[in-house]
């Protein structure tokens, strides 16, 4: 059984990731493109998707690399939910977390610990001592 397994978590998870995209006020095609990839890799359809552009979300303000690992986790989770990673989900996951701005060497080592680790669960003191590490 998985923890990221709804859809409320799944529009809450991209809800976030459109508020990070807009913070600066705008939205660049390339952002949006970004945001549709993830919305079709957590199976959510157009509809939801765009309507989601007209929901209102408190202000994010930018967010430190401790809350995009977070985030970078949680959307591995979902992806993880089948029980497998795809090598199509696996690629679309590495490319969201180096636009996420996180270390493609360190995000590479987690999805390889996920893979292994019973219901893909990593202790949060792990995940971040392996992006610490690659800070040096």
């Amino acid at each position: 059984m998985n923890l990221m397994n709804t859809d409320a978590e799944k529009i809450s998870l991209l809800l976030e990731l459109i508020s990070f995209s807009t913070v600066d006020g705008e939205l660049h095609k390339r952002e949006y493109d970004f945001l549709w990839l993830v919305a079709r890799e957590l199976n959510i359809d157009e509809v939801t998707f765009k309507d989601l552009f007209h929901q209102e979300v408190p202000p994010l303000v930018i967010k430190s690399e401790f809350q995009r690992i977070q985030q970078f986790y949680r959307l591995a989770l979902i992806m993880y939910c089948d029980g497998i990673l795809h090598s199509k989900e696996a690629k679309a996951i590495q490319q969201i977390a180096i636009d996420m701005g996180l270390n493609p060497v360190a995000t590479k080592r987690i999805l390889n610990l996920m893979k292994n680790a019973p219901n893909a669960i990593i202790d949060p003191a792990v995940l971040l001592k392996i992006f610490q590490e690659q800070h040096n």
